[in-house]
């Protein structure tokens, strides 16, 4: 007794385009890309059967996952030689997976502007749309997709805190070039001591498992590890900044803060940091009410009774103040003068200027009319 096999579904491409939504032209791509068995040629009809319209079905899923049709070709090319496609789409879903356990959310364009201190900014929105803060809604405009909405409460508390939205926008670049680098090198890392061991032949089913196995056990540590080693950043450095700040506040007025050596700021500031006494200057008095007297560089100021109502005083020198310079310009300094030298050479030079100004504007005041006796008007 012998069973009778079902026939076999028979398709025309026109057949095939309407049960799966795609077109005619699409079908023939697949099959010149290599994704789609050519059909079966009978006389001059071409012929399909149920593996080309689950093929098709395949890819038409793998496609609305993200896929490419360059990957969709290898997967489906580890499908036919044997291996478990189930298998390895898992792999590929657990790296493409999201990497962080927050929740994309909506904000209104009204929610946005009051979050950021209830002024519209047309670039401030550009901007953050450039670095995917926010992400435009087909068809709505005034609402956003916030992918991260623990960064844009981030940006928000730096808002209020006095930092102008374009600047966050810089520092976010900067700081985005850095975390996709420390990225990498983790990548790298994780690949040479633990990956490598997989890439150089198809991995089989068990492999495939194993592999996506470690992608899961790995997944949190680049996060953690970046964590640990900004708190310990952090915490060294706050120490050092608190300390630093504190000894310039408790230094005895008149004298300079030890180790005022210039120094270059580290990472990308434009700037140098240079510290210096601040010079001595006309009509300024001690303690006592007494003028001061000149002292370093520059000619000595002149007693505060010879100084022209036009003149202000301004404050007496109370030790050392951090000013930003070109870092350019106070390389130029200490290759001239040496590093040893350098404050004292910027500082010496301020004075100067400062004394230069100062005689201008004596010498201008002297020569303004003054009024003749019985002129004046007085109450």
């Amino acid at each position: 007794m012998t069973t009778e096999q079902p026939p076999t579904a028979e398709y025309r491409i026109e057949d095939l385009a309407h049960l799966t939504g795609a077109t005619v032209r699409t079908i023939r791509a697949y099959q010149d890309r290599g994704l789609l068995p050519r059909p079966e040629r009978r006389g001059r009809a071409n012929v399909y059967g149920d593996a080309h319209l689950v093929r098709l079905r395949q890819i038409a899923d793998l496609l609305d996952r993200g896929y490419t049709l360059a990957s969709i070709k290898e997967l489906l090319e580890a499908w036919d030689a044997g291996r478990d496609l189930g298998g390895v789409l898992g792999l590929v879903a657990e790296i493409d997976g999201p990497w962080t356990d927050e929740k994309p959310t909506r904000i209104t364009r009204t929610d946005l502007d009051a979050a950021f201190g209830g002024t519209p900014d047309e670039r401030a929105v550009t901007e953050a749309v450039d670095l995917g803060v926010l992400e435009r809604l087909p068809g709505q405009e005034d609402e956003f997709l916030v992918p991260s909405p623990q960064e844009l409460a981030v940006a928000a508390e730096l808002h209020s805190a006095g930092v102008p939205l374009l600047a966050i926008s810089g520092h976010l670049r900067e700081l985005r070039g850095q975390v996709e680098h420390i990225a990498s090198r983790f990548l790298d890392f994780t690949t040479e001591h633990v990956f490598r061991t997989f890439l150089h032949h198809p991995p089989t089913e068990a492999e495939t498992a194993e592999a996506t196995a470690l992608v899961r056990r790995l997944r949190p540590l680049a996060q953690q590890t970046v964590d640990a080693e900004l708190a310990r950043a952090m915490r060294s450095l706050a120490t050092r900044y608190i300390r630093h700040h504190l000894a310039e506040a408790l230094a005895p007025p008149g004298q300079p803060e030890s180790g005022t050596r210039p120094t270059e700021r580290s990472g990308s500031a434009p700037g140098a940091a240079v510290r210096w006494p601040e010079p001595p200057v006309a009509g300024a008095r001690d303690d006592g009410g007494r003028p001061t007297s000149g002292t370093g560089v520059g000619p000595r100021p002149l007693p505060e009774a010879a100084a022209p109502e036009p003149v202000a005083a301004p404050r007496p020198a109370t030790g050392t103040e951090a000013v930003l310079l070109p870092a350019a310009s106070v390389q130029a300094v200490r290759d001239l003068v040496g590093p040893q030298r350098t404050a004292a050479f910027i500082a010496a030079a301020a004075q100067r200027e400062v004394h230069a100004r100062t005689m201008d504007a004596l010498t201008a005041a002297a020569r303004e009319p003054r009024p003749a006796e019985g002129d004046a008007t007085g109450p």
